[in-house]
């Protein structure tokens, strides 16, 4: 496609721009189980208005924006109070859960070099539930990822991992929960560990850190994750999951303003005069920051158990509808991800079929099976998903199915 000679007009656009999204998954009828986080039309709506109200604005002039470093802090202090953070605990916003886990691995490692650390490649050691995110990061920053097999429930190995500790390591990986089967890791053991070993304990939070503390509130049995358990050290959580705001945004968060300062890059030697940020990324959308603000001052605590009450209850009866055709579910999801499957099924040629019905679902590869991230778009589908599911089983069954796709899909 070249550029125009001459402008199209808006109208030709808006027509452009409705045709170009026909392929497109139907979100808004639940029909995806990724990508999306949906808590309803005032959300979105409370979202886009502000998001629109500082379109232009950057992020990354707080003295220009006054406006938007209030929000981010509001952000932050909201997050970290959510989180049990205390008096001395410190964070960012980024644009998205892989910047704030690379953040937090560039702050581990060099606080090991301000600690004397230069041996080797720094190792950071994790169950191989752990995001790619982390690995991606490691790439980047001249580190390692070692990972670990998970236990027998899919949550990291604690005595394995410890096992693996050598003289290079640096930092440990907890999930809250990971994404492949939605389980929370056992952080208050990992926890325990880091402080025995000294070691930095980053938990990724960002499918969990704004859902797992109003489950809890909802009386949700799952474990301590976040800063009330001693020896954590930074924490990633994705605002735009189910913290319900406009994409583009997530935050870092640190226990201490002593770790927290190995996050900001600073650069001097610069004809334009001094150059810092807390963040990887320079420019940042204003909108995602003011979106954020605006949803989470919107729901409020009692707004975030609704919504997380009805993605609870929806997960519950996916879960019932799996096991009513013969599924196993995989671990004990306590959250908005569920993940299913069969020993003597091929769970790939299901997925397929299921896309031919219109169901973009994860494919989820130890072991094979569905995987879907809930949110309120899949609140009025379940039986229409149960329907379609027992029709692709007995289509994959009955052999009326072409080679199954291979690989995870995330």
């Amino acid at each position: 496609m070249k550029l125009p000679i001459e402008g199209l007009s808006r109208a030709h656009l808006r027509e452009a721009l409705e045709a170009a999204r026909e392929k497109d998954v139907d979100w808004r009828n639940g029909r995806i189980g990724m990508y999306i986080h949906y808590a309803g039309e005032d959300v979105l709506e409370v979202a886009k208005e502000a998001y629109l109200a500082y379109f232009s604005e950057n992020g990354l002039g707080p003295r220009a924006f006054p406006s938007l470093a209030k929000f981010e802090d509001d952000i932050v202090a909201m997050s970290l109070e959510l989180l049990h953070g205390g008096p001395d605990a410190r964070g960012a916003m980024t644009v998205g859960g892989t910047e704030s886990i690379l953040l937090a691995m560039k702050s581990a490692r060099d606080r090991a070099r301000a600690r004397g650390y230069t041996v080797g490649t720094a190792e950071v050691i994790a169950a191989n539930s752990a995001h790619p995110a982390f690995d991606k990061a490691a790439h980047l920053l001249g580190m390692k990822v070692t990972r670990i097999p998970v236990d027998k429930d899919y949550k990291a190995d604690v005595a394995a991992m410890e096992a693996a500790i050598g003289a290079d390591t640096i930092m440990l990986v907890g999930s809250a929960p990971a994404f492949p089967h939605g389980v929370v890791d056992p952080i208050p053991e990992l926890g325990a560990l880091a402080q025995r070993k000294a070691l930095w304990l980053h938990v990724d939070a960002c499918v969990g850190g704004f859902s797992a503390p109003f489950a809890k509130m909802l009386g949700a049995d799952i474990p301590e994750f976040d800063f009330a358990v001693a020896g954590v050290t930074s924490m990633s959580a994705d605002l735009h999951k189910y913290g319900f705001t406009a994409k583009g945004a997530s935050c870092v968060l640190f226990a201490s303003a002593e770790d927290f300062a190995f996050l900001p890059y600073a650069f001097s030697n610069w004809q334009r005069g001094a150059y810092a940020t807390k963040t990887f990324v320079g420019t940042r959308a204003g909108g995602a920051i003011a979106a954020a603000w605006a949803v989470m001052q919107y729901l409020g605590v009692e707004g975030y158990k609704d919504k997380t009450r009805r993605i609870l209850a929806t997960r519950q009866r996916f879960c019932d509808a799996a096991t009513k055709l013969g599924f196993q579910i995989w671990g004990d999801p306590q959250l908005g991800i569920v993940s299913f499957g069969s020993d003597d099924i091929d769970m790939f040629a299901v997925a397929e079929q299921m896309e031919k019905r219109g169901w973009m679902v994860g494919r989820l590869s130890e072991p094979r099976g569905l995987h879907m991230m809930l949110n309120l778009t899949h609140e009025p589908v379940v039986e229409d998903f149960a329907r379609c599911l027992a029709q692709s089983l007995r289509d994959v069954r009955a052999g009326k199915l072409s080679p199954a796709v291979t690989g995870a899909q995330y």
